[in-house]
């Protein structure tokens, strides 16, 4: 039983572990986007199916297919030496492997993690059904399924550890060290236990009935594996909707994706450790009460807080999955079809991810998968209820059928409500790999001066629209044609990057300005004729929005200054423009990707200050906007600043809350003569020298949980 219980731990910890740890280190290559995120997850997705096919086919009929897996264990263990003797681990590739280009190149994500990591996590996803079936050989007597349970128990503490011990205290070098000598000891322990298997003989799956459930062991039922594909893909697009509506829509609070991910296993771990874990009358009410609640909540979230959304959808996660899971365990097949049904549940949450990462934001508009994967799950639960009734009473099971049917027109109609609100109640809606983008459109009154340029009036009542991805506006326009040169949100002339702008020894006199992050392009109205200011976004709905698409924004088309734009990852485009022999030499570069708290950390570290630098002229100013709700990012500046020996100066402006939002800026320079000026250093202070000391961010290390508020 030890033997057992270590083998699918290690494993199941192994599996999750890499995952992030690989993903992470690949990042700065490939640009950090949500397409490397899930490129990556694509990947080990399809391998972990891969692995539980491979399971089946080993443990089939056929004598001795383990002195295949024996083979296969001892190539991947030369394999893993190997490349330590040629990485920095081995599995962080060497520079060698860094693609070129700023094309989004899925084959070569893909070919990267095929060498590194592809045949240990092949066989590592290969071990729970493998060690399942050795555990019944051994003791027919006892359920195999509660060791999934403990598969999952596993695969969770590999997920919550690695952002709470692992990433803040080791480099990924050492990571990929430490994960890879585990390895070793798994393949040492999976050998011994395919040696074992041979030794004992196979598996003869003749009973007539199954000891675990009492059931005969029927031919496999096409209806019973597509429902075990069908609940599976259910939950899995459940647990990515709700990630994906609670992290976008609600609150972008780093680390809250845990959440999710963690109910998810929990109802794994918990439907099939024991049925006392799950009653299907009592999750036909607590099911029913999650969805209604969670369908009054996707109508309110304007009225409603953040942390009861988060609740409300955290409950109707658990319910749902705990449906989708509980009944996966009552249909499971004896110990004999124990690989294929968790080779259906795996395609089941294949399925599930490919629907969600690869068609609904092309398929949709907004965030519709979670009404419409909860109708899912009630129509599949109510299939369930009809192929495996619980009890002989037949008044129960037309109360039952009443109760699902119910529930699936409920479903349906707030599926409908949303995605009909959606669609009438914003001028702009579009869905891409980057997310929703919405332009929505905005009056009321209000009594402020404003004093910019030649404009010195007072704003009675104004009109504007906004460009909002997720819960973030990312900067709004006037729409009065006398209010339209005004620069607003976090961008006003008493804003750190406005002073910068306005106050530096070029301004006239032909300024180079280049911006990470263009929004509407904002910056824009600060150009002067004979000025070049250069945007790099990667999201291609917000260029054509910024360049005038709908007629909402102006602020490029408007300025008299020459505008460029490139597309794609900010750091990979100006790393192309160095090798290109391109420098742009810069008078003002601003760094404005982090407003809206999900931070991709690659463009904040020493690589990437050492970019930045290389493309500032001199006496250019660096501005990084670290306006930030829940992360505290001036520490990790300020050992950037000392790293490179930059003067900084911290500039917080309160906003008017009308035309421009509180901002938090931080600029830095070679010159400390720029930042002394007294138009500059008037509005702002050194970052505080008392503030914590943070261990430099580079691409092999950096930590969030440090700089949390």
């Amino acid at each position: 039983m030890a033997y057992f219980t270590l083998c699918i731990f290690l494993s199941a910890f192994l599996v999750f572990q890499v995952e992030p740890m690989i993903a992470k280190y690949i990042l700065p290559w490939f640009g950090g986007t949500p397409a490397v995120w899930s490129t990556v997850m694509l990947f080990f997705q399809i391998l972990l199916t891969g692995g539980y096919a491979y399971a089946a086919w080993l443990t089939g009929k056929a004598r001795r297919r383990e002195t295949v897996h024996l083979v296969l264990l001892g190539i991947s263990a030369l394999l893993v030496v190997g490349l330590g003797l040629a990485w920095k681990s081995p599995i962080t590739p060497s520079a060698a492997w860094k693609p070129q280009g700023n094309a989004f190149p899925v084959g070569q994500i893909f070919k990267l993690l095929l060498v590194s990591v592809g045949l240990p996590y092949f066989l590592l996803a290969s071990n729970s059904p493998l060690i399942q079936t050795w555990y019944h050989r051994a003791l027919p007597e006892k359920t195999a399924y509660r060791l999934y349970a403990l598969s999952n128990i596993g695969s969770l503490l590999a997920l919550v550890s690695y952002p709470i011990l692992i990433e803040p205290n080791l480099s990924l070098p050492w990571q990929g060290w430490i994960w890879s000598i585990a390895y070793l000891v798994y393949a040492g322990l999976s050998a011994y236990g395919t040696v074992q298997s041979l030794r004992t003989g196979r598996f003869q799956a003749d009973r007539k009935t199954d000891p675990n459930t009492g059931t005969t062991t029927a031919r496999l039922s096409v209806a019973d594996a597509l429902l075990w594909i069908g609940l599976a893909a259910a939950a899995s697009i459940l647990f990515m909707a709700v990630t994906s509506q609670i992290t976008q829509e609600v609150a972008v609070i780093p680390f809250l994706w845990v959440l999710p991910l963690t109910i998810y296993l929990l109802t794994f771990i918990l439907a099939f450790a024991d049925e006392r874990w799950y009653s299907r009358q009592a999750y036909l009410v607590v099911f029913f009460a999650a969805t209604a609640l969670a369908g009054w909540a996707l109508g309110r979230s304007a009225a409603l807080g953040i942390w009861p959304q988060i609740g409300i959808y955290s409950v109707a996660l658990f319910a749902a999955c705990m449906v989708c899971h509980g009944e996966l365990y009552r249909l499971r097949p004896d110990a004999s079809r124990l690989t294929t049904f968790y080779l259906m549940v795996s395609i089941g949450g294949a399925v599930g991810g490919l629907a969600i990462n690869f068609i609904a934001p092309y398929l949709f508009k907004g965030y519709w998968e979670l009404p419409l994967g909860l109708a899912f799950a009630w129509i599949l639960f109510l299939l369930a209820v009809i192929r495996r009734r619980q009890d002989s009473r037949r008044w129960l099971f037309v109360t039952n059928a009443v109760i699902l049917l119910s529930a699936i027109a409920i479903t349906i109609l707030r599926s409908y409500e949303q995605i009909h609100a959606d669609l009438t109640n914003e001028i702009y809606l579009q869905r891409n790999f980057f997310g929703v983008v919405r332009v929505r459109e905005t009056d009321f009154y209000a009594v402020i001066p404003i004093h910019v340029g030649s404009i010195d009036q007072n704003i009675t009542a104004y009109h504007r629209f906004a460009l909002v991805h997720g819960v973030t506006i990312h900067g709004f326009q006037f729409h009065d044609p006398g209010l339209k040169s005004i620069p607003t949100s976090y961008y006003g002339a008493s804003s750190g990057i406005g002073l910068a702008i306005l106050n530096h020894p070029n301004r006239g006199s032909g300024m180079r300005v280049g911006v990470l992050g263009l929004g509407i392009g904002s910056l824009a109205v600060y150009g002067q004729p004979g000025d070049v200011y250069r945007f790099y976004e990667i999201n291609p709905q917000v260029i054509d929005l910024a360049r005038g698409e709908g007629g909402y924004f102006s602020y490029l088309s408007d300025s008299p200054a020459k505008i460029d734009i490139v597309q794609g990852d900010a750091r990979l485009s100006l790393e192309a423009e160095l090798a290109a022999g391109q420098p742009q030499n810069y008078d003002v570069l601003a760094l404005d990707v982090f407003s809206s708290d999900a931070i991709p950390v690659h463009l904040l570290d020493s690589e990437a200050f050492a970019l930045y630098l290389k493309h500032l002229n001199p006496g250019g100013i660096l501005a990084v906007h670290i306006t930030n709700s829940h992360l505290n990012l001036a520490p990790v500046v300020l050992a950037l600043a000392e790293h490179y020996d930059l003067s900084n100066i911290m500039i917080t402006n309160p906003g008017d809350g009308v035309s421009t939002y509180p901002s938090v800026w931080v600029l830095l320079s070679r010159d400390p003569a720029l930042l002394a000026n007294p138009a500059i250093a008037g509005h702002g202070k050194p970052i505080d020298v008392n503030s914590p000391r943070l261990r430099l961010w580079t691409d092999d290390y950096n930590d969030l949980f440090q700089i949390l508020h």
